[in-house]
């Protein structure tokens, strides 16, 4: 498809009966697929993170309104750097060894408004992907809610105007990772300092680190099993999508296992195990055993 029919494309938006069946649909993915699924406030996105490979050069954002209220959004292009221990931080320049993706994406429209139980499609486009020299580019969407004005000629009445009134307006956004990946993965990952602290005697915290080497970042979920003296196996704790991006070498990471599980977490082993996201067959990407006393 050449560029200029990619930007003129009609923008698809949806009646109210097919915002049911997108929303049902939605709900569905995010119980039984890999692809997940963004809400803050009462924006609804999927899928929550882009990664154009191989042939891919286009790819659908599906956006929905589940407030009551009409709500209209402004479409950009950020750039972050993630921290060691997962949080971000917004960059105007990149990192050694990062590479933003700004300057191939192309996205259109960049203003949505949406009615109540309305969905909209964002179309975003890879250019020059031919261009670009082999590793992994990376940039950030950025949907920010508009705040509603105020109508021209409408003022509030003040009760006392010897006081200063200070109006504060939440504004949220949500942001979504778009990777360019050209050539071959070199990465590489393994699990280290793992450790096991019972907080106040009931909390069982799980803590290690992410060590990360290569080219591309990672993505995938991590599940944690206790392995009891006599090799019963326990599930006590899952997370999805855990990233570490480049050009990060470590990640540092935390979680809390279950406490109800019928398990003894000062005996056995427990076995933490990083695998990819798949609907199909799935990678795993690092292990590790820690023994229990």
């Amino acid at each position: 498809m050449c560029k200029s029919g990619f930007m003129q494309e009609k923008i698809r938006a949806f009646s109210t009966n097919n915002f049911v069946l997108f929303i049902s649909i939605v709900i569905l993915i995010s119980i039984f697929s890999s692809a997940r699924v963004e809400a803050q406030g009462n924006l609804l996105i999927t899928p929550r993170r882009v990664v154009f490979e191989g042939q891919k050069r286009t790819q659908d954002l599906n956006l929905a309104n589940t407030g009551i209220d009409t709500a209209k959004y402004n479409v950009s292009i950020m750039e972050y750097r993630m921290r060691e221990d997962g949080s971000f931080e917004e960059i105007t320049t990149p990192d050694a060894g990062q590479n933003f993706a700004d300057k191939n994406l192309r996205f259109f429209p960049r203003t949505v408004t949406l009615a109540p139980n309305e969905a909209q499609v964002v179309k975003m486009q890879v250019t020059k992907a031919d261009q670009l020299s082999p590793g992994e580019y990376r940039s950030h969407i950025y949907f920010r809610a508009v705040p509603k004005q105020t109508a021209l000629g409408t003022e509030e009445v003040k009760k006392d105007s010897t006081a200063i009134g200070v109006k504060l307006i939440p504004i949220f956004g949500i942001t979504i990772p778009v990777i360019i990946r050209v050539g071959e993965s070199t990465m590489k990952v393994r699990l280290s300092d793992v450790k096991l602290e019972i907080v106040n005697d009931t909390i069982p915290l799980l803590q290690f680190a992410f060590n990360r080497t290569g080219n591309m970042s990672v993505y995938g979920d991590i599940l944690v099993e206790h392995i009891s003296p006599t090799t019963v196996i326990t599930q006590v704790g899952t997370v999805r999508g855990i990233a570490v991006y480049t050009p990060n070498s470590t990640r540092r990471f935390q979680m809390e296992l279950n406490n109800k599980a019928k398990v003894d977490y000062r005996s056995g082993n427990l076995k933490i195990t990083f695998t990819s996201q798949s609907d199909t067959k799935t990678e795993k990407y690092a292990e590790a055993v820690l023994p229990l006393h």
